[in-house]
């Protein structure tokens, strides 16, 4: 079964148009302005109308309010609410419940107990997304920083429900990291960048193509 991709960050047209050519699952826009991956819902709107319907739009929401997710929903036609924040499981439901959209909750992963911490969202989303917890620096952004964990703590453990695996992923530790965890989709965004929120369309495609190759 190949591995499924989501380009994150995604915020210029020849990136999306690199992420859609080399076969990506999922379209990754963010609407946290404090990351250099920043697209307004008006921006992200205009990237995804010159797309197929293929590849799912996914919408990256750090603590969101419910006027947030409408109003970026009213320009930006999205197919999945990311949550990257300390969102509770009950905070899940609600917004699952209100907007009618699969939600992916994100899990930031240290250590054995960050893992097990997983659990209470396995019967109130549609997805898990596990990634590194972010540095204890006070600029540190919720993701994106380009940090690997310990795979290991993934190994051999099944879910409830679909998840995928993202921190620090590049072409060259991919397979590695899918053989050890079992993943069957990735999340990218620093590993195909020039620079924090510089897509590299290059790099996308040789990602994308490693991706296919396992």
């Amino acid at each position: 079964m190949p591995v499924a991709v989501k380009i994150c960050g995604l915020n210029r047209p020849d990136g999306v148009a690199a992420a859609v050519d080399g076969g990506a699952a999922y379209l990754g826009f963010v609407f946290y302005p404090r990351s250099p991956r920043y697209v307004t819902p008006a921006e992200a709107g205009r990237l995804i109308a010159g797309t197929s319907a293929t590849p799912v739009k996914v919408g990256l929401f750090v603590d969101p309010d419910d006027a947030l997710i409408a109003a970026t929903l009213a320009e930006a036609p999205l197919g999945l609410l990311q949550l990257h924040g300390a969102e509770t499981p009950e905070r899940v439901a609600a917004v699952r419940a209100r907007f009618g959209l699969p939600v992916m909750k994100v899990l930031a992963i240290a250590e054995p107990e960050d893992v097990a911490g997983a659990l209470p969202y396995t019967t109130v989303a549609d997805r898990l997304l596990f990634d590194a917890k972010p540095p204890r620096r006070a600029d540190a952004l919720p993701g994106g920083n380009g940090l690997p964990f310990d795979w290991r703590l993934l190994a051999g453990r099944q879910w409830a429900v679909p998840w995928m695996l993202s921190g620090g992923l590049t072409v060259d530790n991919l397979a590695a990291a899918v053989r050890m965890t079992g993943a069957d989709a990735v999340d990218v965004s620093s590993g195909v960048e020039d620079a924090p929120g510089v897509k590299n369309p290059a790099r996308i495609a040789a990602f994308l193509a490693a991706a296919r190759a396992l």
